[in-house]
């Protein structure tokens, strides 16, 4: 047995274990718990040198990761690799490049990183998202560190699938480094009808999946979901001091345009909104925190979409909407309400729209199923929608168990 395959069964025994001890010299990046048991602070995985070093040791590694794969306040995981002796050799981009600059949905060119010159292979060219074999025949394991924000749409799990999916198939191994979830304590919305499967809609999961990128990675890996249902040889190098109850506040904006935790956590009920003619504040200080239209009725405070970085071209760029501000709602109450359609409900009525022109086609494939756009449209209260979906929900829940890492 190799070195690899030795280290591979004796490391997931190690992971699964969350230490609760404190954490070990190097700064990593911390998140004080507010609610919830355990330790007062979290490591991420890419911290934990001691671990993911031998997995890494006399082999030529790529790296799947972005912006947000920071390790302490003024270290990248790429940084820290090179400092430890890592091969890299490729650097893998997800929607928004390596250096999360880029516009939501806006193709990213492969290339090469300005910092290190190390060569990127995008996975969001607007092309075929599987890489070519030259660029697979360049490294021996994958590894991938990418901070989720436990929404179905949000396409950096997508990504990660996508190249399990390659590597399975190159006989390539892939470790994950794992980060919490900042909505890893919910789990609710309605779980994916793969007749809506899409860029934004990869697998079988509610809106709010309550998984870690890690957790995600062995459930798509042991229920056959990643592409021709292949099976990565995986590692998850677990983070310590977390559980699902924690409430992490990521240190970094984990893309242009969720510049705050208030976006981030308002962000799986608002991005629906996506699928609409309306605004959810692209082009503002605070997207993601407010929505709004020009002709809304029974709201008087207004924004102006403008172009900016990270929207160059928002959607009602230049035109004033009205509309709702939600940044003075409580963290608790966005929590407790989980998936909430209320948003799009009172649009629906006050947006000053016909009702033919409310939906756009992207709707359905953010909602994940055609039966939301309905409900809405025929009236039903918003507590009635959230009943709609719990039975799924609680199926997906005992499905998903013998995957999770991390205690609730």
């Amino acid at each position: 047995m190799s070195n690899f395959g030795i280290l591979r069964r004796i490391v997931p025994v190690m992971l699964l274990c969350v230490a609760m001890a404190a954490c070990a010299a190097r700064p990593s990046a911390v998140a004080k718990e507010r609610g919830g048991e355990g330790c007062d602070s979290v490591r991420v995985a890419a911290a934990r040198t001691e671990v993911w070093r031998p997995l890494l040791a006399d082999r030529r590694v790529a790296l799947l990761s972005n912006h947000t794969g920071m390790v302490d306040s003024a270290t990248h995981v790429l940084d820290l690799m090179l400092e430890e002796g890592v091969r890299v050799t490729t650097l893998f981009s997800p929607e928004h490049g390596f250096r999360g600059t880029a516009d939501a949905g806006e193709h990213v060119k492969s290339g090469r990183d300005e910092r290190t010159g190390l060569p990127i292979a995008s996975m969001y060219d607007g092309r075929n998202r599987t890489p070519s074999p030259e660029v697979m025949d360049g490294f021996d394991v994958l590894v991938v560190d990418l901070q989720d924000v436990g929404a179905r749409f949000y396409t950096y799990h997508i990504t990660m699938l996508d190249l399990m999916g390659a590597c399975a198939k190159a006989g390539k191994p892939v470790v994950v480094f794992d980060r919490p979830n900042p909505l890893g304590m919910v789990t609710d919305g309605p779980v994916l009808d793969m007749r809506y499967a899409s860029g934004v809609g990869r697998i079988p999961v509610p809106v709010i999946h309550g998984m870690t990128m890690g957790e995600i990675a062995r459930m798509a890996n042991g229920e056959g979901w990643l592409r021709d249902s292949v099976r990565a040889d995986l590692t998850v190098v677990a983070v310590e001091g977390y559980r699902h109850s924690t409430r992490y506040d990521l240190p970094v904006a984990p893309s242009p345009n969720l510049k705050d935790m208030q976006a981030v956590l308002l962000y799986p009920s608002l991005c629906l909104f996506e699928g609409t003619p309306l605004s959810v504040g692209r082009g503002t200080d605070a997207p993601f925190t407010m929505y709004g239209y020009p002709g809304m009725r029974n709201q008087h405070w207004s924004f102006t979409p403008e172009s900016r970085p990270g929207a160059k071209h928002p959607p009602l760029e230049g035109r004033k909407c009205r509309g709702r501000h939600l940044s003075r709602i409580s963290r608790d109450s966005i929590i407790a309400a989980g998936f909430n359609p209320e948003y799009l409900i009172d649009a629906y009525h006050n947006a000053g729209l016909s009702k033919e022109r409310f939906f756009t086609s992207f709707f359905n494939k953010l909602a994940g199923n055609d039966r939301l756009q309905r409900q809405i449209a025929d009236g039903v209260s918003a507590d009635e929608i959230r009943r709609s979906w719990k039975a799924e929900v609680d199926s997906f829940k005992a499905r998903r168990k013998p995957y999770m890492i991390y205690p609730e």
